[in-house]
């Protein structure tokens, strides 16, 4: 069994650095380049093994150079790529992000491959989807896809995490096999038409956590922390962020959404997850890049004990 599995994307990050974003029809000289190797899919999976989940993925790849990468990062990091299909015509996603001077960013993705993932390749990882603690699903692979997942993993009493992104219309059918809803602000805004101010926050975590049926749902604001509803434990709570050096916050998210799914399926209850994944989040920013960001468990660990002393 696995403590983990992941379906989601993969993307070659290609990075432009500038000092500020381009204006419509500018060109605009950047301030440094660089490639990583990313995708929501992968960057949470990474971020799973590095906090010691038993951990695979599912995906789709190109039969490319990119695509070779993404294995052999995979296999280092102990990600079981078992179930990773790899198509013979389209290439690797590829990632195009604008990061800015304070680490802020702006993300172009261009699926491919990951948009070539089917129901049928999805049922072939049935094995792993229904023996698996706890499955995490993005927004970035077919609709059909991720439905297919959900639904597998949930009638098969797995714990099931969907991170609303890219944001966008979401079939209800698919939220009744949501248990844990992660958006950030601007997904939950987007999701509820509400302002995800910090007055607005806990109305909008209700409002998610009853119109899906959720057990539990978990806002990320950033620098200002997270808000978790726990609906199976009749409780809900700011969890403040942790202050660092941020040097680049591409991929920060997916090492909190990462983090968490390793710690639930570790046994630690929600808040408790969520501090740790706030702490693995905000180590992430202080490292360039996406999915080599995510921090190893000793270090989410020792920001998580330096804060509580």
């Amino acid at each position: 069994m696995n403590d983990v599995c992941v379906l989601g994307s993969f993307m070659k990050d290609l990075v432009a650095s500038a000092e500020r974003r381009p204006l419509p029809g500018e060109t605009l000289h950047g301030t440094g380049f660089a490639e990583f190797l990313g995708g929501k899919g992968v960057n949470q999976a990474i971020a799973a093994a590095r906090m010691g989940a038993r951990t695979a993925i599912v995906g789709t790849i190109g039969a490319d150079r990119y695509g070779e990468e993404f294995l052999e990062l995979l296999s280092a990091n102990g990600v079981d790529t078992s179930w990773v299909v790899r198509h013979p015509v389209l290439g690797t996603g590829v990632g195009l992000p604008l990061v800015l001077p304070d680490g802020g960013n702006s993300i172009i993705i261009v699926s491919r491959a990951n948009a070539a993932i089917t129901a049928a390749d999805v049922e072939a990882a049935v094995d792993v989807l229904t023996s698996s603690k706890v499955l995490s699903v993005q927004l970035e692979l077919p609709v059909e896809a991720s439905h297919t997942a959900l639904r597998l993993a949930s009638t098969a009493g797995v714990t099931t995490i969907l991170t609303p992104a890219p944001v966008g219309p979401i079939d209800q059918s698919l939220a009744a096999y949501v248990d844990i809803l992660v958006p950030n602000e601007v997904e939950a805004a987007a999701l509820t038409g509400l302002d995800c101010d910090d007055s607005g926050v806990p109305m909008i975590a209700r409002k998610l956590a009853e119109d899906w049926d959720l057990r539990g749902c978990v806002v990320t604001l950033g620098s200002r922390g997270a808000f978790v509803l726990d609906r199976d434990a009749g409780y809900e709570e700011r969890v403040d962020a942790y202050e660092v050096a941020t040097v680049d916050t591409v991929g920060a998210g997916d090492a909190f959404c990462g983090t968490l799914a390793a710690s639930l399926a570790d046994g630690a209850g929600l808040v408790d997850a969520v501090r740790l994944a706030n702490a693995a989040g905000a180590l992430s920013t202080t490292v360039n890049g996406a999915a080599d960001s995510a921090p190893a468990r000793a270090a989410a660990l020792a920001l998580l004990e330096s804060t509580a002393s």
